[in-house]
């Protein structure tokens, strides 16, 4: 039986996988540290095959560069023995639900996330830390302590005094916002569906920055287009210099080639735009002007009004949009309005006849989207907050993340938020489901981050949570078609795998007896189950039937697809009645068996009573 390693996958072990797909010739062996014989790059030879396509060395190119960059990308790649470990407490309907809540830093949830969701997510939202100032520290492993910093960067003494004032212009703040932003763009890429598209809101201190990074990950060719969400109902008149009344959205879709966005609904004042002043049996009409500003060359002919009067061609600068056999074409099915005929005419837009909706635009006002102060008005009455208590600074409005929403997922999407901040993402996804009776689901991750004014919730994932649960029972509540209201909670913590891996000369008889079991003894059956998941690359909501066999726990998943048993000593007979139901796959302790003779038994009872073919592995 093979043995499972359970961790994160090794993104460089992928990418050189994906280099031996195109270039096989390149692929050669080498040996690491430890002597081990492992897949290497011959860079000379790929040199050769990308010929005069390589730019390295001093020469010059366009790209975007800074402190750090280098250790931003390893840890991106680099993997992580950790696991998400179910919370069944905080969770809601956790064995019939689609949704989940990851509680912990994002780029370690979004490492485990990699085989169970590559390439699933239709719709990424985040609203990372826009880096207005302070010290900016985060928990990454190449993170440089601010002393560190401040030294290195002749900005304090030897007694540490800083030296110069600790602002946002200091190139430090941009470089350490970018290390963070890298490598979760990165794989947060990986994780996008080919008509994907991530959504990222930003302000004027980091869209520069945040623009280029995203075009480095992303694809330039990718970029779709940049959303002025106007965020004020009215100026901020304490501004130091002008009234901020904006933030972006930048978006960048996973293939700018297949993705498409949904048309938005028509509002009732764009309906009642079109009018029927000749009581045409088409319906109503809108009047679209004959004269456009772009060249055409069939755009240059005189008009004669019914009247009479020779209007003699389009206004200075401009063209006629149809050309005069189209025109005409167009008069004779009375598609174009003369009116009294002292202005010049034009062409009949009939609603009948066009699209069901409109295209979206990159101006997003605050009366279609919300604005901040709704944004908080709605957290807080939602929460139930008292009077004075702020719950959290800068929730995002339900009604933005629902524009995204309507835009960018069908009713079958899967929607990830890696900031989740007051969990709105989750908020808008919900309400979204009992609008239109769409199964959407949500990724929800959130460190487990101080509530700045502490108050009824200790952190900022706990009031997410809560949040989403509020928003659960208020659908309900309501009477509308709901579908899933609930979330499976998880917890980054761990392995569940003991450490077990010690120089020779250090281990004692004594140190061998502790180090026999392999699996952490805190850790239970369901917490090994979707470590397993994750490293099988299984997605974490799929159905899971908790059995006894012969006294022994048993975890059937997705209809026997998956049947593990982690009890410590197993029998002939439990493996017996596992083999019978033939499932795909098969898991059990390493530990479980007492002897090869009894692991090499369990084999052969499996191929007896599953020909067809069962994986079996122990971990």
């Amino acid at each position: 039986m093979e043995k499972r390693t359970l961790h994160s996958p090794d993104l460089t072990a992928r990418n050189i996988e994906k280099i031996a797909e195109l270039f096989p010739s390149v692929i050669t062996e080498s040996r690491d540290s430890k002597g081990n014989v492992t897949t290497a790059v011959d860079f000379d030879l790929l040199r050769q095959e990308l010929s005069d396509h390589i730019v390295e060395g001093p020469q010059e190119r366009y790209q975007l560069d800074w402190p750090g960059k280098r250790a931003a990308a390893f840890a991106a790649n680099a993997p992580i023995a950790k696991t998400l470990r179910p919370v069944r407490a905080e969770s809601v309907d956790f064995d019939t639900t689609k949704n989940l809540f990851i509680e912990g830093d994002n780029l370690d949830a979004l490492k485990l996330l990699q085989e169970s969701y590559l390439g699933k997510v239709k719709l990424i939202y985040i609203d990372p830390p826009y880096n207005t100032g302070g010290d900016f520290i985060y928990d990454d492993d190449f993170a440089e302590s601010v002393d560190d910093f401040l030294a290195r960067s002749c900005q304090s003494d030897e007694t540490g005094t800083r030296l110069v004032a600790n602002s946002d212009s200091n190139g430090r703040y941009h470089s350490d916002w970018l290390s963070m932003m890298y490598p979760r763009l990165r794989l947060a890429r990986n994780l996008l569906s080919d008509d994907g598209l991530i959504a990222i809101s930003i302000d004027d201190h980091e869209i520069g920055a945040l623009r280029q990074l995203a075009d480095q990950v992303f694809g330039t060719s990718n970029f779709i287009a940049t959303v002025i969400w106007h965020k004020m109902d009215s100026p901020k008149n304490s501004a130091r210099h002008l009234s901020e009344d904006h933030e972006y959205l930048l978006l960048f879709a996973r293939n700018a080639d297949i993705w498409r966005p949904n048309l938005l609904p028509r509002t009732g004042d764009m309906v009642a735009r079109y009018k029927n002043l000749d009581d045409d049996p088409r319906g109503p009409w809108l009047l679209g002007d004959m004269a456009a500003r772009n060249p055409y060359d069939q755009g240059q002919y005189s008009i004669t009004t019914p009247s009479g009067r020779v209007i003699e061609g389009p206004p200075p600068g401009s063209y006629w949009r149809i050309s005069k056999s189209r025109f005409d074409q167009l008069d004779a099915d009375d598609r174009i309005w003369w009116g009294d005929g002292s202005v010049r005419p034009g062409i009949k837009r009939f609603l009948s006849e066009v699209r069901d909706g409109v295209i979206p635009q990159t101006y997003w006002h605050w009366k279609e989207v919300g604005s901040t102060r709704n944004s908080k008005q709605e957290l807080h009455k939602l929460m139930g907050a008292s009077s004075g208590e702020n719950l959290f600074v800068t929730p995002k409005p339900v009604r933005l993340i629902s524009r995204l929403l309507q835009i960018a997922t069908d009713s079958d999407s899967v929607v990830l938020d890696f900031f989740a901040g007051s969990g709105t993402t989750a908020d808008a996804v919900l309400r979204a489901n009992a609008a239109d009776r769409g199964t959407r689901s949500f990724i929800e991750v959130q460190v487990a981050e101080d509530m700045p004014d502490g108050g009824q919730y200790s952190t900022v994932a706990d009031l997410a949570r809560k949040r989403i649960q509020k928003v659960c029972n208020e659908v309900l509540e309501s009477g509308t078609v709901s579908g899933d209201l609930g979330f499976r909670a998880f917890q980054v913590d761990s392995t569940s795998m003991t450490d077990v891996l010690r120089p020779t000369d250090g281990v004692d008889q004594d140190l061998l007896g502790a180090l026999e079991a392999s699996i952490k003894s805190d850790r239970s059956g369901e917490d090994l189950l979707f470590q397993l998941l994750l490293d099988w690359g299984l997605e974490l909501t799929l159905p899971m039937v908790r059995e006894d066999i012969d006294g022994c726990e048993v975890f059937a998943v997705d209809d026997d697809a998956l049947i593990a048993c982690f009890a410590e000593s197993v029998s002939s007979d439990v493996v017996r009645a596992i083999a019978a139901r033939r499932p795909l796959r098969a898991v059990f302790r390493d530990d479980a068996f007492a002897s090869d003779a009894a692991r090499i038994n369990a084999e052969q009872i499996f191929k007896e009573l599953s020909p067809t073919g069962t994986e079996v592995r122990t971990i």
